[in-house]
């Protein structure tokens, strides 16, 4: 078991989503001056003890040491050749900035907002979730299993997903257990024939693990197109912007910010054939399944030239059954999250840090929303959300 007394670091500055670079170096091309407000969400109503706010304000302060080496700019030229020179110089000089992050605890419950201009404050949300979870087991002591064990049942993972014939990546940064489990997990999936491995969210592993990056936009990639462009245009502008940038890579799209029906409906045959494939997050994974092959086929598309990446709480047995329908019908791939890096004998954290508002041009905050294809998994302002849903015509 980790040192309790030890501080809870990251291990570079790339221990992040993938992602987050990739939305990063969209937003200094397009969104320079925008500002926009993040805030923490504790899903899983974690009781956080005594004392664990000044304790992760000492994490968030140590990140500002963090920088980019040598080695990891000349090995994002070569694995990431759609993040242009510039980006890249400009993420040589990037420094976390601790007074963006106001960190808050009324006894047990936890308060975070980020606050500032998007471009700076987009890559504190994942390393923020994983400096919480990693420092709540930490200062609960609650003992996980053993690392044979973390090994043995991740091989085992491994196993099935082979016998499935499935691909899979590693998407489980935001709600690890700890930096160290993360480490045993990816030597574990990289120690054997990985033929069906294919890579990991984390961009920091990735490059330790000789394995692929894998990400395109989040959420909050739609969620501030639509505080800034209305609910209407938020899909289509969002997709346009990603092409502008990346010109054909990085070429899958997330489907569920404001329900997959209207995204489906946005999503013409234009953005069919340009784009890849699609993300699942949210809802039946099946009815989505049935949804995509549908348009494309409606657009007369083949969607066995289409895949789709399915990515909403994975476990074994969820990859399985998804796996039996698609089969012959359309591509699939799937990353799974917590099930590989916090799956230690241990209830797994269930938090999440959202985008929560933009500032408008005259200083006022535009509340950001999600409407996902689960009601209970909505987010964002009430008001907002009917307004989003009556604009939408989003029926319940």
């Amino acid at each position: 078991m980790e040192d309790n007394k030890a501080l809870v670091t990251l291990g570079s500055i790339l221990d992040n989503d993938f992602y987050k670079f990739t939305m990063q170096c969209a937003v200094v091309k397009l969104f320079p001056s925008q500002v926009v407000k993040y805030q923490f969400i504790n899903r899983g109503k974690h009781q956080y003890p005594q004392s664990f706010a000044e304790e992760l304000k000492k994490s968030v302060a140590a990140m500002a040491e963090l920088k980019l080496s040598h080695e990891e700019k000349s090995y994002l030229k070569k694995t990431c050749p759609y993040l242009d020179l510039p980006y890249i110089d400009f993420l040589e000089g990037f420094r976390y900035d601790p007074s963006e992050v106001n960190i808050q605890q009324q006894g047990s419950d936890l308060e975070i907002v980020v606050e500032g201009l998007w471009y700076r404050t987009i890559l504190w949300e994942v390393p923020l979730l994983c400096l919480v979870s990693e420092l709540y087991y930490k200062m609960t002591g609650a003992v996980r299993i053993s690392d044979e064990e973390i090994v043995e049942r991740t091989i085992a993972k491994e196993q099935k997903f082979k016998d499935l014939k499935v691909l899979f990546a590693e998407f489980g940064t935001r709600r690890r257990h700890s930096y160290k489990v993360h480490q045993l997990v990816m030597e574990a999936l990289t120690s054997v024939d990985n033929s069906t491995f294919i890579g990991s969210s984390n961009v920091h592993l990735a490059m330790k693990y000789h394995v692929k990056p894998i990400g395109t936009h989040a959420h909050e990639w739609f969620m501030f197109h639509a505080a800034e462009y209305g609910f209407k245009m938020a899909n289509t502008l969002s997709l346009e912007h990603w092409v502008d940038v990346y010109r054909g890579d990085l070429g899958v799209a997330l489907a569920d910010t404001y329900t997959s029906d209207v995204f489906f409906q946005q999503f013409d045959k234009k953005f069919a054939k340009l784009f890849d494939g699609v993300r699942h997050d949210s809802g039946d994974p099946i009815e989505f399944a049935e949804k995509t092959i549908e348009h494309y086929q409606k657009n007369g598309i083949n969607p066995l030239f289409k895949y789709i990446i399915f990515s909403d709480a994975l476990n074994p047995e969820k990859v399985e059954e998804i796996a039996n329908f698609c089969r012959g019908k359309i591509g699939m791939s799937f990353g799974i999250g917590t099930n590989l890096t916090n799956d230690v004998g241990l209830p797994s954290s269930n938090i999440v840090m959202k985008l929560i508002a933009v500032k408008g041009i005259n200083e006022e905050w535009i509340p950001t929303v999600k409407l996902s294809d689960e009601r209970e998994k909505y987010t964002g302002d009430p008001e907002m959300i009917s307004l989003a849903k009556k604009f939408l015509k989003i029926d319940e």
